[in-house]
């Protein structure tokens, strides 16, 4: 197989957290896999080594510009700014690997050059994730704030729905995500599956594991506090619980406004530790025997792989997107039913035997959770997409 050049374009900073960092693995695992990667993004944040070419196309003359004032304008610069420079690369590139949002104008102009596109879903179909919010907003009596993600944009809707009829593929980490996008009509052929994948140098086992002879359950929740991670089905669940009486309940994450008033009765429990923001989710999730994450909506939640890595059994809802097996590497409920999730967070807490099996066999499978791994089935993605399979 010849080598394959990918033009992959990021329209906000690579290697800062969330979804720069996922853009910064993809990168650094394509070139281990022998890839030609020529980088456009708004800012290179974090070093990478032995790309093809670089071009920030957001730092003019090395000055770093303020992004999170204007996150959309910058993306659609960023677009218009790729676009252009397609004409000029055509013979140099194979593909190109875009990001939401940040694309429209790009995926125009290689569809007229004649070149292969794969669009990165790092979340379900936006229609989707716009609506279970609106829904659970609803049923929480919970107003979001305008300018967040996750509140209904029109206009940013239009423009990813026609990004995802312009792209040739569409990169889907987890089988929910690909159920939100054949539920909107989006045919199957269009679909390419892919993962996330686990930090080594940052998250892993302990040295020396005594969760299993400890008498206090730990259980830890890493995400942001508002309505679609569900932390207010997790504390329902675990008050309501046996656990809550002699465990305790680790809350990692800064909420959005509004979203702590609502539960501040609930989160006033004794067994209740909030630590707000922290930069070493790993030293935690080491010490604890679950994590729970009772999210409404993700795309592949990058927490559930980190988890897994550190030794922690996953409680999480079908939503998370978690790469796990229900009852045998983890623990599943559907979106929003409290009652089982407390009859899992019971499990885990009273019955070692079954606990110790779990984990093992959670453990026995993180190999196929690394960055080397998703980098493997990001490369398959690239050549089905170029084959026309």
């Amino acid at each position: 197989m010849s080598k394959i050049h990918v033009l992959y374009s990021f329209p906000l900073r690579v290697g800062t957290a969330g979804n720069g960092m996922t853009a910064w693995h993809q990168i650094s695992g394509l070139i281990r896999k022998g890839v030609d990667v020529h980088l456009y993004t708004a800012s290179c944040d974090k070093p990478i080594e032995s790309l093809a070419s670089l071009k920030e196309t957001l730092q003019p003359f090395g000055v770093r510009l303020p992004l999170r004032l204007f996150p959309w304008r910058a993306m659609m610069c960023h677009d218009l700014i790729v676009a252009g420079k397609l004409p000029g690369l055509k013979n140099k590139i194979d593909i190109i690997h875009c990001w939401p949002s940040g694309s429209l104008q790009t995926l125009k102009a290689a569809k007229k050059l004649r070149i292969k596109t794969v669009l990165e879903r790092p979340s379900s179909h936006t229609r989707f994730g716009y609506q279970v919010v609106i829904d659970e907003c609803k049923k929480q009596n919970f107003t979001m704030p305008k300018s967040h993600y996750t509140t209904f944009n029109k206009r940013n809707l239009a423009r990813e729905e026609s990004e995802f009829d312009l792209a040739d593929k569409l990169l889907c980490p987890s089988e929910w995500v690909v159920k939100t996008f054949l539920d909107q009509g989006v045919d199957a052929g269009k679909i390419a599956r892919h993962q996330y994948g686990f930090d080594g140098k940052k998250f892993g086992l302990p040295v020396n594991d005594d969760r299993d002879s400890d008498e206090i359950f730990k259980m830890v929740f890493v995400a942001s506090g508002e309505p679609r991670k569900g932390l207010h089905y997790a504390l329902d669940a675990w008050l309501s619980s046996d656990a809550c009486k002699k465990g305790i309940f680790y809350i990692c994450g800064s909420y959005i406004k509004g979203y702590r008033e609502m539960l501040a009765e609930k989160l006033a429990h004794p067994s209740i530790k909030e630590l707000g923001f922290n930069n070493d989710v790993g030293s935690l999730m080491r010490q604890c025997h679950a994590m729970v994450l009772p999210s409404i909506d993700e795309g592949s939640a990058l927490v559930t792989y980190e988890a897994r890595a550190c030794g922690c059994v996953l409680l999480v809802s079908e939503a998370t997107g978690a790469r796990c097996t229900h009852m045998h590497d983890s623990l599943v409920h559907n979106v929003g039913d409290v009652d089982t999730l407390r009859e899992h967070i019971d499990l885990l807490a009273n019955d070692s035997s079954f606990y110790q099996k779990v984990r093992k066999n959670s453990i026995a499978g993180i190999n196929d959770l690394t960055w080397d791994r998703a980098s493997e089935l990001l490369l398959s993605a690239y050549q089905r997409c170029l084959n026309g399979d």
